[in-house]
């Protein structure tokens, strides 16, 4: 993979960059390339899946420790690297933008060639782990990366205000590297989840990009809640909402969900609908602010951990409603 980056990606300089920096520092600054948090969301979608695809393929129990060890620790790397790469290569407008100007390439807490360097250690180690489990889980590895470093990072962000809906697609790869792991195979459900996590990411991440709009608009970046009015944001986050319940329903007839996935996902479902309505029915009043256009950040996030706790525990409760 070779990353081509524009020419205002330059090395950060300053009185910071020529401090003598600690070790500790120096750690901190790595952790903080991989975007925890990012890694941590995508972690609550790989295990349950992994639970659930051992539940469906009938071999009953759980994974393995070495098993949910390698895909879990695989997979927090390829973020991870993945994260590390999109720093790198976001440097520029990341010195701009308030919410990443602690970054530790804009502080100098790190070089780029220092990041860079981790980035790749972070890609090689990942997949070596991930090919570990079987080819196939390692290739999604190297998907899940490229997607999200080369079509997300390099390609759409800058270019489209629909660099979310395609680009988001990386935050989808955990739930089908965790089903190849178990399984060594995709089959309907882990698609349904894959699908489900796409139609999810719009809704999730265009009301954060509201809360962030002068941000994004000072380094010229076209996220949908940054351009577009309050009402046009509003409404597809409204549909992607209600595409993203009936997707997670096809668990019923088509992935074998008992009646522990089949009532949570229709209770969160019901939720974050309404959420969005809320948004929806507060933009046409032009009431729209960023404390609310948050709430539908947030109640995402609660959202996709409820569902996928409640996949983890339905092959343990009952049978599957059909089929």
């Amino acid at each position: 993979m070779t990353l081509q980056v524009s020419a205002t990606h330059t090395p950060i300089t300053g009185a910071s960059a020529k401090v003598p920096v600690s070790f500790s520092d120096k750690a901190k600054g790595y952790l903080a390339l991989t975007k925890p948090r990012v890694v941590e969301l995508l972690l609550v979608t790989t295990l349950p899946t992994m639970f659930y695809a051992q539940g469906f393929s009938g071999l009953g129990g759980v994974p393995s420790l070495w098993l949910m060890f390698a895909t879990m620790v695989g997979g927090a790397l390829a973020a991870g690297a993945a994260g590390s790469f999109n720093c790198y290569i976001d440097r520029d407008i990341d010195k701009v933008m308030n919410r990443t100007s602690k970054r530790p390439l804009v502080t100098g807490v790190l070089t780029p060639r220092e990041a860079l360097t981790f980035s790749w250690v972070l890609t090689v180690l990942a997949v070596a782990l991930l090919w570990s489990v079987n080819p196939l889980t390692g290739m999604l590895g190297i998907g899940a990366i490229f997607v999200y470093v080369v079509v997300y990072s390099i390609i759409l962000k800058r270019r489209t205000s629909q660099n979310i809906v395609w680009g988001g697609a990386a935050g989808c790869f955990p739930v089908l590297i965790a089903w190849a792991a178990v399984t060594n195979t995709v089959q309907w459900p882990a698609i349904i989840l894959f699908m489900v996590i796409f139609l999810w990411t719009p809704p999730h991440y265009w009301p954060l990009s509201m809360r962030y709009s002068d941000d994004y608009n000072a380094v010229n970046v076209p996220m949908l809640g940054a351009v577009a009015g309050s009402r046009t944001v509003a409404v597809q986050v409204v549909l992607y909402t209600w595409a993203m319940v009936a997707c997670s329903l096809l668990m019923v007839p088509l992935g074998g969900a008992g009646i522990v996935y089949t009532v949570v996902a229709l209770a969160a479902g019901a939720w974050f609908l309404y959420e969005a309505h809320v948004l929806y029915n507060n933009s046409k009043k032009d009431l729209v602010t960023k404390k609310n256009a948050m709430k539908v950040f947030h109640v995402s996030i609660s959202y996709l951990t409820l569902v996928f706790l409640s996949l983890a525990v339905d092959p343990f409760v009952g049978s599957a409603l059909m089929g």
